[in-house]
């Protein structure tokens, strides 16, 4: 068997999608499911057990597993409750290395690019502790990353034992289906489709700096099957281990985001450019681009889908049908 926490959520969901594709139903979910509309992330699937979190350290009493796969997380990077972060992404990820650890099962865990914080260090993933130690992330959220790759960083150092294989990936702006239970942490393509289908306009933010037009703020935007190709390359490449990259390489505009999303609609552009909020300004990113370097020198040899592309898919395989959901 194979355990997916946080295989309810965006990324997580993709990825047992994934392994049910591969041929594999022995899956188990470790997420909460909640009230709301999450569970559709998991009703094309095949699985083996539903685990809520509460009851995973007694379900793994005595288990054997083929693989661990630890997406899950708070993953809202607006999030106040430093406790609850703590617990939920760092301390968890703490207890399932060690108990990875301990018998001898595979670990691939989720990083973030939010550990890079205001990118002035760059993204590049070296993962030496000295290179870690300048990182300066911007929120609780990346601080709790930051804080698990740290330990695991320094346990390689001190050659002290880890699981037999491991690897953390630092997921970039990962957008696609699933996504829709995220609400305002959804990708902006999903928050302002709906309105953009029945003729609405595309409100982004104007720019605050000078050289930069307004929309031209940009990210490293990967599709999730890209992210979730990386993630599988990493759970058979056994004899990798780090913590790499996963973006595309290569930095686009929330203009030709939303851009490609009005070409798979067949529509010309509607964007309206707003201010933004005086109390972001001073911490908004206006840049992001994953360093790919250190997973192509890892063997990784697959391609990124284009940003059009997977605007394209994104639309019509998904967002413009009355089922969403992969």
């Amino acid at each position: 068997m194979i355990l997916v926490t946080g295989g309810a959520g965006f990324i997580g969901s993709n990825i047992v999608a994934s392994l049910n594709k591969a041929g594999r139903s022995d899956v188990v979910v470790n997420d909460f499911i909640g009230d709301d509309d999450k569970w559709r992330n998991l009703q094309k699937r095949r699985l083996a057990d539903v685990v809520p979190p509460a009851g995973l350290t007694k379900w793994l009493d005595g288990r054997k597993l083929d693989a661990v796969i630890h997406m899950g997380a708070i993953s809202d990077t607006t999030a106040t409750d430093g406790d609850l972060v703590m617990e939920t992404n760092f301390r968890l990820s703490l207890r399932l290395l060690d108990w990875c650890t301990a018998t001898r099962t595979p670990f691939i865990y989720a990083s973030s690019a939010a550990t890079y914080g205001d990118g002035t260090q760059g993204f590049v993933d070296d993962w030496s502790p000295k290179a870690l130690q300048t990182l300066k992330p911007m929120n609780l959220y990346g601080l709790s990353k930051h804080l698990f790759d740290q330990v695991v960083s320094e346990r390689v150092q001190r050659k002290e034992a880890l699981p037999p294989h491991w690897a953390g990936v630092k997921f970039f702006n990962v957008f696609g289906p699933n996504e829709y239970h995220k609400g305002k942490m959804m990708s902006v393509l999903a928050r302002v489709f709906d309105g953009a289908r029945v003729g609405g306009s595309v409100k982004l933010f104007k720019s605050h700096r000078d050289g930069i037009a307004d929309g031209d703020q940009r990210r490293d935007f990967i599709y999730v099957d890209d992210a979730v190709a990386v993630v599988r390359w990493l759970l058979d490449a056994t004899a990798v281990n780090g913590i790499f990259n996963a973006g595309t390489g290569q930095a686009r505009s929330f203009r030709e985001m939303i851009e490609a999303m009005f070409a798979a609609l067949g529509r010309a552009p509607n964007i309206e450019y707003i201010d933004m909020p005086e109390n972001i300004r001073g911490q908004y990113q206006y840049f992001t681009q994953a360093d790919m370097g250190n997973l192509r020198r890892a063997g990784y040899n697959a391609g990124f889908t284009p940003l059009e592309e997977a605007v394209t898919q994104y639309v019509t395989r998904y967002l413009a049908r009355p089922d969403r959901y992969h």
